[in-house]
């Protein structure tokens, strides 16, 4: 055996030693890809979420501002009967008890729409939240991919346990994210 072949054997020995070095290293840089890929879907989720809460919550606002207006119609509409002389009081004061009767209905309605669009709301402000958490999750997770990658360019193992604290950070905002009250 001549010496360059036992040159390119040591080295070829010495490089697949580094190979193998860098294979849990590797490893979780693959996880990690991939958490970052379900947490930026769990996040767009979350936001598109938020977005149709709010939708709902403007549409419920809607209606009870049309329930609104239309109780302060009829209410208008029952003070006018009640100044004005008319040529047949009963039908008059049928006519008004009858919007007394609406009113009475609508102002339990108004109540009902009212507290949905409130729920709603707190639902829209939970979504954003929840979204937020992701966001940060994904932030922290990709700065831990991008930190244990430099660990197979500097063959230096502190940039791998640097990347998985910022992982485990990243993680703990996703889990933060499903407990959003």
């Amino acid at each position: 055996m001549e010496a360059n072949e036992a040159q390119e054997l040591q080295e070829h020995a010495e490089h697949g030693s580094h190979e193998s070095a860098m294979r849990p290293v590797a490893f979780t840089m693959a996880v990690l890809a991939v958490l970052v890929a379900i947490t930026t879907v769990l996040g767009h989720r979350a936001h598109t979420e938020a977005v149709l809460r709010q939708n709902q919550a403007t549409d419920q606002w809607n209606f009870y501002q049309a329930h609104k207006i239309r109780s302060s119609d009829t209410e208008l509409a029952s003070d006018l009967l009640s100044v004005l002389t008319v040529s047949n009081r009963d039908a008059a004061d049928k006519l008004a008890k009858s919007y007394a009767d609406h009113q009475k209905k609508w102002a339990d309605d108004l109540k009902d729409a009212q507290q949905k669009a409130e729920e709603l709301e707190t639902g829209v402000t939970r979504a954003e939240a929840r979204g937020s958490r992701f966001d940060l999750a994904e932030a922290l997770l990709e700065i831990g991919l991008v930190i244990t990658s430099v660990t197979l360019l500097t063959r230096s193992r502190i940039y791998w346990y640097l990347g998985i604290v910022f992982s485990l950070a990243g993680i703990a905002c996703v889990a933060a994210a499903f407990f959003v009250k």
